[in-house]
């Protein structure tokens, strides 16, 4: 079975880093390409990063760009977001989601499985 589950959101002071992971089941990370995607109260999906299963490349969306890093351990079957410097408008639920596909990565419609998501919240 499919699987792919979120760890690490909780709740961290503006300035503060966390790390999330995605740990896949069912499946060998090392050819997909893995998304992180947020979603806050009121407000649409967002594409945070990506990292591609052919090359490793990785994408970042400008609200994050030199905050945030992806990253992945294909021994461990795990894809990281190290998120650094964070601000109380990154709070929201995060989603990791794996595609084979190489195209549009940073769309949700891109990706056939996601995880159920971890929240986090930056607040003094």
């Amino acid at each position: 079975q499919v699987q792919l589950v979120e760890s690490g959101g909780g709740l961290v002071q503006p300035g503060g880093s966390l790390r999330l992971s995605c740990a896949a089941s069912g499946f060998n990370l090392e050819h997909y390409a893995i998304g992180w995607f947020r979603q806050a109260p009121g407000k649409k999906r967002e594409g945070v990063s990506y990292i591609s299963g052919s090359d490793g490349s990785t994408y970042y969306a400008d609200s994050v760009k030199g905050r945030f890093t992806i990253s992945r351990d294909d021994a461990k079957n795990t894809v990281y977001l190290q998120m650094n410097s964070l601000k109380p408008e990154d709070t929201a639920i995060y989603y990791c989601a794996g595609t084979i596909g190489k195209r549009d990565l940073l769309m949700g419609w891109a990706y056939d499985y996601w995880g159920q998501g971890t929240q986090v919240t930056v607040s003094s």
